[in-house]
């Protein structure tokens, strides 16, 4: 019944390891268990528990490489549903060290969210697409938008169920940002083409001076 689903569910993230091992996947990347272990401070025998549940779940995927286990969020539907649960928290709090202010400032200006962009830059991309008519009201592509993308950084439309395009709701800017195979495109097309570069070991990221001049000629984006 939905019931039980939605309170097996609320009960598999119920556990704060079990959120924080998540919310450390939210930058797409495959950890190991030890490494997410440190992440959240616990012994790696209660992160392979807490790992195996996830996966059982089908909430995390896994990937074995020689002796290593390596596992991520199962898919985009995971990661929307937990950009969506912290959108719903509200505006988290102030941070209280200098280490955590700068930390938080890096990820609201941008991140990766999975695999596309979120935060203000995210936002920024966004909102500059949908006023040169590349995106509808709902952030569906517009056949000039799917033009554009194809011409502009090589985009081929999926053969999956995924959707080309969707709006993801960004938790620290309380609006959308644009998710699905496009937001993954080109999320990958600007790490590829040096125009945004990881900070730290996180999921936040900034543009470069050579993506400061590539978005600007190709959609007006003035520097965050």
């Amino acid at each position: 019944m939905p019931a039980d689903k939605l309170a097996d569910l609320a009960a598999l993230l119920a556990d704060r390891t079990r959120a924080r091992f998540c919310l450390t996947l939210l930058d797409g990347r495959a950890w190991t268990s030890s490494e997410l272990a440190t992440a959240a401070g616990v012994t790696a025998s209660t992160a392979s528990e807490h790992l195996t549940r996830l996966i059982s779940a089908g909430f995390l995927a896994e990937r074995r490489q020689g002796r290593h286990r390596y596992v991520q969020l199962a898919g985009p539907k995971e990661a929307d549903l937990l950009e969506h649960l912290l959108a719903y928290l509200g505006p988290a709090e102030p941070a209280k060290t200098l280490k955590a202010t700068t930390a938080s400032a890096a990820l609201a200006r941008g991140r990766t969210c999975y695999d596309h962009l979120a935060g203000r830059l995210g936002v920024a991309i966004t909102d500059a697409m949908a006023a040169r008519n590349l995106l509808d009201d709902d952030l569906t592509l517009t056949d000039h938008g799917l033009a554009w993308l194809t011409d502009t950084l090589g985009f081929t439309p999926p053969k999956t169920r995924r959707p080309v395009a969707k709006p993801c709701l960004d938790w620290t800017e309380r609006r959308s940002h644009l998710a699905g195979a496009a937001g993954a495109h080109i999320c990958s097309r600007l790490h590829a083409n040096g125009w945004v570069k990881p900070i730290g070991t996180g999921r936040a990221v900034k543009v470069t001076p050579k993506g400061e001049k590539a978005l600007r000629d190709l959609l007006g984006l003035a520097p965050l």
